[in-house]
């Protein structure tokens, strides 16, 4: 992106501190600005019939919600923090103009949809293809590798947030959790124990085209 572009982007943003569990954004409002999580972790979630799902979790450096920018439409889901957060607001009009004006902000724009796209295929292909059990077997693999694969994990969110990103009631994820005891998982609070990751490897079945984060 050119050094003009960037400033006439950046011009009218700017860098704010938000406190944990603020609301952020309400779906069906206006897009007005691109967020971009600098420090912290944001929840996107959504409500209907008195029933609310978390969709996905943003960290940094990560945007929301790009589309509904792009398009000059309403935000389909809504988004609060989850911890102490610094998060740069970007006016959408600005990123708009940006998206027409140079060529290698817009060629990154597609780049970070196409990768939200495939996210939101690989999470529709968990939820219509696994059972609850295999849904959270895998996300602990996940949580099993990312945290550096040495037997033990902590869960990144609470078992609230943890269950609805995974598609389940707590009560099922708390039976989940009691039926993968034998594969070797051991729950304390938020931190696990994975004493066989082959057993819970059998079971999960890991797929890349599910599971691989470069896929």
């Amino acid at each position: 992106m050119s050094e003009q572009n960037f400033e006439t982007l950046m011009q009218t943003a700017y860098l704010q501190t938000f406190p944990t569990q603020l609301d952020l954004i309400t779906e069906g409002d206006p897009a007005d600005f691109l967020y971009v999580v600098i420090e912290g972790c944001v929840e996107l979630y959504a409500r209907s019939n008195s029933r609310e799902a978390t969709m996905g979790m943003v960290q940094p450096v990560g945007t929301f919600i790009l589309a509904a920018v792009l398009k000059d439409a309403v935000y389909l889901m809504s988004a609060r923090t989850c911890q102490k957060s610094k998060i740069l607001l970007i006016p959408s009009d600005n990123v708009r103009e940006a998206f027409q004006a140079d060529a290698s902000f817009t060629r990154a724009i597609v780049q970070e949809l196409a990768s939200c796209y495939r996210g939101v295929v690989k999470e529709h292909k968990n939820l219509k293809l696994r059972t609850a059990v295999e849904r959270l077997a895998n996300r602990l693999l996940r949580y099993h590798r990312d945290q550096g694969a040495n037997g033990s994990l902590d869960l990144p969110y609470d078992k609230r947030t943890l269950a609805s990103l995974l598609g389940m009631t707590p009560e099922n994820l708390s039976r989940a959790f009691n039926t993968l005891k034998p594969y070797g998982v051991d729950v304390d609070g938020s931190f696990v124990r994975l004493n066989d990751t082959k057993a819970l490897e059998t079971l999960a079945k890991p797929n890349p085209l599910i599971d691989g984060r470069d896929q």
